[in-house]
């Protein structure tokens, strides 16, 4: 009995998607319930996964309608997109959350190839105030804080959550297109941040005061000469 049709066989039937780990210890407990099962009862999460992935090109190279995918780390079984509407007309459309707009998709990008990463550090790439698009990521469960920048203020950073590799069909961040550009982009660190919140790193220039410095020693501007007396120009 090979490991990768056990492992078709849980995953066949399970409920949900499971990673590695929890495969590894569905096969430990297996062992109690009949002696098939104890050989693989120490099987190591590196054989598990290297066994799904020979699944997975098996079920690639026989062109099912369905396909054994990874998605954040957890695997499950997959109807091909294509085989959509005869699926949608047995179980219906089940409704999704409305599309990110572009705002969003480019703030998305930069936390997702950058992280962690600073609100003001967002806002030096894009090049515009983020806090609206960030207040929708972090709601919609794709973006969340990871910890504080070792900067001044301490500003809260950012990363991207297991449900932004679940929302884009991704294993994990290394599946992520090459982004070398994106990356080459400079963002240096300020040495102080102007900042009316620890938490938002920057602020709206309206509640930014500024002080205007003049020199000890600097002279007044001379007053302009007065125009010469009409008499005495005569």
């Amino acid at each position: 009995m090979e490991l990768k049709f056990i492992l078709e066989s849980i995953l066949f039937s399970a409920q949900k998607p499971l990673n590695a780990k929890e495969l590894r210890d569905l096969l430990a407990a297996a062992a109690e319930h009949g002696d098939a099962a104890k050989p693989f009862k120490k099987t190591k999460e590196a054989s598990i996964t290297a066994a799904l992935e020979e699944l997975q090109k098996d079920h690639e190279t026989a062109q099912r309608s369905y396909r054994l995918a990874c998605v954040a780390g957890s695997w499950q079984f997959a109807s091909q997109p294509e085989y959509a509407p005869w699926i949608i007309a047995l179980v219906g459309l089940k409704a999704r959350p409305s599309r990110l707009s572009q705002p969003a998709l480019e703030t998305l990008a930069i936390i997702a190839y950058r992280q962690p990463i600073t609100r003001a550090e967002i806002e030096q790439v894009r090049g515009v105030a983020v806090d609206g698009v960030m207040q929708t990521l972090v709601e919609r469960g794709l973006v969340e804080q990871v910890g504080r920048a070792e900067v001044v203020g301490r500003p809260m950073t950012y990363g991207t959550t297991g449900m932004f590799l679940e929302y884009f069909g991704l294993r994990a961040l290394e599946d992520l297109p090459a982004a070398d550009e994106l990356r080459r982009i400079p963002v240096t660190k300020p040495e102080s941040l102007l900042t009316a919140d620890p938490d938002l790193a920057t602020a709206p220039p309206e509640q930014l005061a500024l002080t205007e410095v003049k020199s000890a020693d600097a002279k007044p501007p001379a007053a302009p000469e007065a125009p010469p007396n009409s008499d005495e120009a005569k």
